[in-house]
């Protein structure tokens, strides 16, 4: 059985890294320090609801996602969702190819 204390450390260290900033960044938007941010990644420490609340924000997501044992992270669905765009790229660049050569087989 996975401890709250875990569940949330992962969390808001997943999704940190998901949105691509720092401890001390993400420190900075919920007006706290880095090295208590690094407390809760490490599990030494937990927050208060207050600052569940602001850490919630700050990742742009809702509060008891902070705590979700959801299937899909969101690292897997931007993984594919960068497939379906690249997919979508590539027929895009077959559709355009395919439009020249008709426009060049018309002149």
């Amino acid at each position: 059985m996975i401890s709250l204390r875990s569940l949330l450390s992962g969390n808001i260290k997943k999704r940190r890294k998901f949105l691509g900033i720092s401890q001390s960044k993400l420190a900075e938007k919920v007006e706290t320090s880095t090295h208590y941010i690094a407390q809760i990644e490490q599990m030494n420490k937990f927050p208060s609801v207050e600052m569940l609340e602001r850490i919630a924000e700050a990742l742009e997501m809702d509060s008891p996602e902070l705590f979700s044992t959801q299937v899909f992270t969101d690292e897997a669905i931007k993984i594919v969702q960068d497939k379906v765009q690249a997919d979508l790229d590539e027929v895009s660049i077959s559709i355009k190819k395919k439009i020249t050569e008709i426009k060049i087989i018309k002149n």
